[in-house]
């Protein structure tokens, strides 16, 4: 291969490139080569073929499929290019299904259904061509003011990485390379500002940043993985031999290609100052470890020159282009002929909406109920529907839908999907209801001449169902998503003054929370909530906590809180199934809900001087705790059992029983906790070890049973070495990491353990309802 035919493999080209904005700074960064000069030598990938603009997706294939053939016959190589799409919530192209967002999945906890999902997204990109998909985000969140929490399953590490891991397991099962974004730091980042900087210590990257990758990598098998656009300590991430090389390759054994995130290698020059020029940059960026240039080549296109002048090492090039090669071949690109474009393709077909619909059922979040819901006779003759969001499609979507991410620019075209709006979908759940729809007021701004009519329609009615949020959008086009960040955590706008005028005239109010992160919605939740203790039925804040400094004893507050984030297609027939019972909530918060903005950045894995104490007079606790949510039940948690001692680096089985004690069926999450007592290092005050979903009938009961590897306990050490250290376990199971409602006492014997690479670090779960066993 000629250096320029080589240069060719390792950069994208992006066909339909124009003046929207769907990446950072994609407008100083516009492509000036024309299609025929970039090809001319062959080309690695084709970046967003049905993702840049609305296309027919049949006829966007003839195109794709001749081209294909192009690049076969008429490059002297006949290499033809890999096609990459954007599939964080479904593939994002024109008349394809979109899913909840991934905060949604992490609510869901249920990593067989988003196995599922990305297995039916993956079929679907095949179809049309589509070879790499950009896609899980294993950001673990740090901080709700962020703009991308949305794009993000949760807080918790273990949580990330199973749920991620099952999506890149049905994404590639179907002959799709899953992309790992974004490796690594970047959701770290100071104040939740995009781009900004990380000041992260070695210990948070590796026992709380790196641990969903690293799960992605080895146990998911990931064929690819994108850089993060952040610096740690002050060394760029695209630019650095530490993580891309002698961690992901040489310690982790990844095989697969990095990519860049679209424009990072130039903004190692534009933005972080670092190199001199383009050229300097893609030589730090290739040296780094980074293969392939997306969205196509504004720094990569210097290194022939490089070469030529002994700037760079001719091997390090050819490392690249043997792995780019390696996944044409890996793809099968090397050998199919594109012959025959698909005649036909349904991308939103029945099987697609079953999907969406389940997880968007799984992942509503039930916060607060005195007993409203489910609606009942007497309740629903007259409802007044209020809020921005509640005659929305678009409020169902998170920023990296299709909708939001690029319909947003061309506001003529049809949406191309059937998206039922929240007033659609109690319209069918409640057919014989009067419902009076008033949007009250908009999700930004402060026009309060809507609130009047609001009010008045609230007045008329037997209950208000009042839906208010975010609406996702990128770079200040929305209140959340890509560069939406934001320094407080109120709702936008006046949506809560909005929500208080409709409490104040008695009716019972439903609040229902559409948002792509949590608010700290103290206001809106019962006061003895508020207040802290355990609640019965609410979860608990840890007692001591002080009141919301919004709260307003006083105020009429609503009767029940539901929170969905993002839930995609079917979301809105999914928050009506729900209100109306036809459907039960089983939903969890995969992040803990902020009490204030000031509080941040906060976890629920902060050790104890990282939580409320006498020594400060500031309160960081949540206003609900991690893994929180409500059901139409009530279940027991009980004799917890477990192994009185374990060693070092074994399993050990744990057994809970759990018993529905309410009168309807529904779903529990059993979670279970642990708090190791004395480490050698500071160690979080709780730590998801296992979960699992459980439907059991009223009345039921059954024993839940977890395999758990020490080596899930492992931390790092201070010798910097990732241990499991011998000592003394408290476990216990309850509704939320901030309950203990059945505990058990284990100890870890034995020396020191250090954990290797090949030790497992996933727990397993066996449900057994008498004679009756299921695996998970």
């Amino acid at each position: 291969m000629t250096l320029e035919e080589k240069r060719a493999q390792l950069v994208g080209f992006w066909v339909d490139q124009g003046d929207e904005v769907v990446a950072p700074m994609a407008g100083e960064m516009q492509t000036s080569t024309r299609y025929e000069e970039a090809t001319a030598h062959g080309l690695g990938h084709l970046t967003r073929v049905y993702g840049t603009r609305p296309v027919e997706p049949v006829e966007r294939a003839e195109w794709l499929w001749s081209e294909q053939r192009r690049l076969r016959e008429r490059s002297r190589l006949g290499i033809p290019a890999i096609v990459h799409e954007e599939c964080l919530t479904g593939l994002a192209a024109w008349k394809a299904a979109t899913f909840p967002t991934p905060l949604g999945w992490g609510a869901a906890f249920d990593p067989a259904l988003v196995e599922e999902m990305g297995r039916t997204i993956g079929r679907s990109m095949r179809e049309l061509g589509i070879h790499q998909g950009l896609a899980p985000v294993l950001d673990v969140v740090r901080d709700p003011r962020w703009g991308r929490v949305d794009e993000c399953i949760g807080e918790d590490p273990y949580l990330v990485g199973v749920l991620g891991t099952a999506y890149v397991r049905g994404l590639q099962s179907e002959g799709v390379h899953a992309t790992l974004k974004h490796f690594v730091g970047y959701s770290g980042s100071r104040a939740g500002r995009n781009h900004a900087p990380v000041q992260a210590g070695a210990r948070e990257i590796a026992d709380v940043l790196l641990p969903p990758f690293e799960m992605a990598v080895r146990e998911g098998g990931a064929r690819s993985v994108m850089n993060s656009y952040s610096e740690i300590d002050g060394i760029p991430v695209a630019a650095t031999t530490q993580y891309l090389t002698d961690l992901l390759r040489d310690e982790w054994g990844f095989d697969g290609v990095v990519v860049s995130d679209y424009f990072s290698i130039a903004f190692l020059q534009t933005m972080h100052q670092v190199a001199a020029d383009r050229a300097d940059a893609a030589r730090q960026a290739i040296e780094a470890g980074i293969d392939v240039e997306l969205p196509s080549a504004d720094a990569f296109e210097a290194l022939p020159e490089l070469v030529r002048a002994g700037i760079l090492d001719p091997e390090v090039l050819d490392r690249a282009v043997a792995r780019v090669l390696a996944q044409k071949e890996d793809l099968g690109l090397l050998d199919e002929r594109f012959e025959t474009p698909p005649s036909r393709v349904d991308l939103d077909s029945p099987a697609h909406r079953a999907i969406a619909r389940a997880l968007a059922e799984e992942s509503l979040v039930l916060l607060s109920n005195d007993g409203l819901l489910p609606l009942g006779a007497g309740r629903t003759d007259r409802i007044a529907l209020i809020g921005p969001n509640a005659a929305s499609s678009e409020a169902l979507m998170g920023c990296y839908s299709f909708v939001n991410h690029v319909l947003a620019h061309h506001p003529d075209s049809p949406l191309g999907v059937s998206l039922p709006t929240v007033q659609d979908a109690l319209a069918s759940e409640f057919p014989g209801a009067v419902i009076v729809h008033e949007p009250g007021c908009e999700v930004e701004g402060d026009d309060r001449s809507g609130i009047a009519a609001a009010v008045e329609a609230a007045r008329a009615a037997d209950v208000a169902v009042v839906v208010v949020g975010d609406r996702a959008g990128l770079f200040g086009r929305g209140t959340v998503g890509e560069g939406n960040d934001v320094d407080s955590l109120e709702l936008p706008g006046i949506q809560r003054e909005l929500v208080e005028a409709v409490c104040a005239t008695g009716t019972p109010v439903v609040l229902v929370l559409l948002t792509g992160r949590p608010y700290a919605i103290g206001w809106a939740l019962p006061e003895r909530a508020v207040k802290g203790g355990a609640v019965t039925g609410l979860g608990a804040v840890p007692t001591g906590s002080t009141p919301s400094p919004w709260a307003d004893a006083s105020a009429p507050r609503p009767a029940a809180v539901l929170q969905a984030f993002f839930p995609g297609e079917e979301g809105g027939g999914a928050i009506a199934a729900v209100l109306a019972g036809t459907a039960s909530p089983s939903g969890h918060l995969p992040v803990s809900l902020p009490r204030a903005a000031g509080a941040q950045p906060y976890s629920y894995l902060h050790p104890t001087l990282g939580g409320s104490s006498d020594v400060t007079s500031a309160d960081s606790d949540p206003l609900l705790p991690f893994g929180h949510g409500l059901t139409y039940t009530t279940f027991s948690r009980d004799a917890l059992e477990v192994d009185g001692d374990v060693a070092a680096g074994a399993s050990f089985t744990v057994s809970v029983r759990v018993r529905n004690t309410g009168e309807r069926s529904g779903t529990d999450l059993v979670q279970l906790y642990a708090r190791d007592e004395v480490g050698s290092v500071t160690r979080p005050v709780a730590q998801l070890l296992a979960f699992e979903r459980i439907a059991l009938e009223a009345g039921e009961e059954a024993v839940v049973r977890f395999e758990v590897p020490t080596q899930r306990l492992a931390f790092t050490g201070v010798q910097g070495r990732r241990i499991v250290e011998p000592g003394d376990i408290t476990l216990w199971v309850g509704p939320s990491c901030a309950e203990r409602e059945t505990t058990a006492a284990l100890t870890v014997t034995g020396a020191l353990y250090e954990v290797g690479l090949d030790d497992p670090r996933v727990a397993t779960a066996t449900v057994v309802r008498g004679v009756r066993e299921r695996v998970a």
